[in-house]
Formats: structure tokens, sequence, C-alpha cells
């Protein structure tokens, strides 16, 4: 499907979506009174490196990062709920549902019959324009993690930065972009800028964080050729987990509302890279 159509397919639909989203949210909201308990997480063992990925179709697949942190790169015993390392934190119920929402809502026609999980330096990652990192504030990347991203920011790709939080953490992140991309800044995005407008019409960005409340949420971004009013190469959900309100969007643990606005978030980002 050439941009044209995907930008005209998706525009269609933006009308309804507003009401799509409320009654897909209505749908998974649990009878009044109901205990809420969280289901475990998918039995992998500590061992598991290989996921079970989708082949390679050319249309839009949600791809997760992998990456080297500080607290190692395997997947530890639990995941998803809360468990295991940084960089799968949700997986594999925030990717699934998200997913499930973006084929709801728009005409993308995207890669229903699952996710995949990549390594940071895997040029594999080349063949998909957008990619999730959650919490890359523990990141410690690798030079082959560097040489490979570099690459693949540089050559369109779209990287989405999300639940990390704190100066700590922000100081990490920032240190590791100046080395991939030494002449670009992150800025601070206002509502004005496209992505907030790429599909849904974002009506503000205080987007209280599901957890960790003491932290003011911030949306920052990294632009090519450190031209604010260029194309996006990386946004950053700083302080805030927009992740989590996926992932637990089917349990009834977060406010309706919340969780429709972080789904309206994640759709924006990737029509917003699939028309850059």
């Amino acid at each position: 499907m050439s941009r044209e159509n995907r930008a005209m397919g998706v525009t269609m639909v933006a009308a309804a979506t507003l009401l799509t989203l409320s009654l897909a949210a209505a749908a998974i909201r649990p009878p009044q009174g109901a205990t809420v308990v969280a289901a475990p997480g998918p039995s992998l063992s500590s061992s598991l490196q290989d996921f079970l990925n989708v082949p390679y179709d050319g249309s839009y697949t949600f791809v997760r990062v992998r990456f080297n942190s500080f607290r190692g790169r395997g997947f530890g015993r639990g995941f998803g709920r809360g468990g295991g390392p940084g960089w799968a934190h949700d997986y594999p119920y925030a990717d699934d549902n998200f997913i499930k929402i973006l084929d709801e809502v728009t005409l993308l026609g995207p890669n229903t019959e699952g996710t995949n999980v990549i390594d940071a330096d895997n040029p594999e990652l080349h063949r998909y324009p957008i990619a999730y990192v959650s919490e890359p504030g523990e990141w410690s990347p690798s030079q082959a993690e560097v040489d490979n991203l570099t690459a693949y920011l540089q050559k369109g790709g779209f990287l989405i930065l999300d639940d990390f939080r704190g100066i700590q953490e922000w100081q990490n992140v920032e240190a590791i972009f100046r080395v991939m991309l030494p002449d670009h800044r992150f800025r601070p995005l206002a509502l004005e800028e496209p992505i907030f407008n790429a599909f849904f019409q974002i009506e503000t960005l205080d987007l209280p964080p599901p957890t960790f409340r003491q932290y003011r949420p911030q949306f920052l971004g990294l632009h090519e050729g450190d031209d604010p009013h260029g194309r996006l190469m990386v946004i950053a959900n700083f302080n805030n987990d927009i992740g989590d309100y996926w992932e637990y969007s089917d349990m009834g643990y977060y406010p309706i509302d919340l969780s429709n606005e972080a789904y309206k978030f994640g759709v924006n980002y990737v029509i917003y890279a699939m028309n850059r």
C-alpha cells in the first residue's frame, strides 16, 4: 500500500475512533463489585532466548527492543505483570493489546498474528520502521548496539522510549543518544507537534503516570538533523509508562479514560512514523 493510500485510509476512520475506543474499553470493564486479580505471567523458562516472532511480511509489526542492561539481558524468572528486566516490562500483554487496538481503529492493516522481540544489535531490526524500548533508564549499550541503532535511526527508523523516570535515568538516556547522534539534543515537545495530531487530536499532554505519581510527565523528542521542524526520530515518554496502561487495560486497574488516552498516544506514534 502506498504512503498516500495509508494516510487516506487511516483518515477515513478518524471520526469513528473515539467511539470505538470507548466501546472497546467498556467491553473489558469488570463487573461492578468484582475483585480484579492479576493473571500469572507466561510460563517461559529463564534460559529462553528465542521468541515466537512472526515472519516479516511487509506489514506493520509491533517490535520491542531487547537490550543490554545493568540487570542483564536475559528474561529472568518472571515478566509481564511487573516482572523481568526492564526491557521486557509489560511484555507480552501491552504489545498484544496495543496491536489489537491499532487494528480496530485504523485501516493500517498491522500484523495481528503476533509481535516481535529483536535484539538492539541485530540488523534484522532495520526491516521494521518503528521499535519500542521499555525502561531505557537501565540501558547499558554495547558498541554493537550503539552502531546498529545509530544506523537504524539514520535510515529512517523511529524509536519510542517508555517507562523511565527521574533525573538519573534521564541522564543515562541522554548520554546514550549523545554517543549515537552527537549533534542531536532532546527537546520538550509542545501540543502543536505534528505527532500529537497524526491521527487522534490529542487535547492535552498531561497524561498522569499510572505509577510513581510524584513525577511530572514530559514528552521529549529528538529530531532529524537537530532541526525542531524536522522528522522526529525518537520520542521519549519521560516520567510516564504508557505501556503499563496498555498492559492492564483489560483488567480494570486504571480508569478507562486514561487507558484510552494512552492508546491514542501510541496510535499517533505509529501513524506519524509510517507517514514520514
